[in-house]
């Protein structure tokens, strides 16, 4: 599923520099969305740009850990859902992380048009459903472990 993901990404961002770059805009879903060249030297929405090398650092240490994590952590391994969430945002993380290293900037291509919103790319969707799942899974897993622990409370 990584690799996939990666791959995607990469291919995409790929044909948008091929496509896209110092020409205007194309529409995609008029109305909706379109896709357009942008270079991002920051994280979401180009803050804090110039931290290349920060960036760089710390997406892999945040890569690494999540990647030991879903290979040694039983937990990781007994739970599908936290299985495949890490695996997601391993990915995202990656996919900008190539772009980083190898351009200096992360590739971003598509544009909502119908808010205003920032330009994003394909790692961008799987780091934004990584995170909102993992929260999902770790509201999920507070409530499930209360519930268990009231129900030890009641035995007789």
């Amino acid at each position: 599923m990584i690799v996939l993901i990666v791959l995607f990404d990469q291919v995409t961002k790929y044909f948008a520099r091929l496509y896209l770059y110092g020409k205007p805009a194309v529409n995609f879903i008029k109305g909706v969305a379109e896709f357009t060249y942008a270079q991002n030297t920051g994280v979401a929405f180009s803050m804090l740009s110039g931290g290349r090398w920060f960036f760089i650092a710390l997406t892999g240490v945040v890569a690494i850990g999540c990647t030991v994590y879903m290979f040694k952590s039983k937990t990781a391994q007994k739970n599908l859902w936290l299985f495949w969430t890490l695996g997601v945002l391993v990915s995202g993380a990656l996919g900008n992380l190539i772009d980083r290293i190898r351009l200096g900037y992360v590739i971003d291509f598509i544009n909502p048009t119908f808010v205003n919103f920032a330009v994003f790319n394909i790692a961008d969707c799987a780091v934004t459903l990584g995170t909102i799942s993992l929260v999902a899974y770790l509201v999920y897993d507070m409530f499930r472990e209360k519930r268990s622990d009231r129900e030890k409370d009641n035995e007789p």
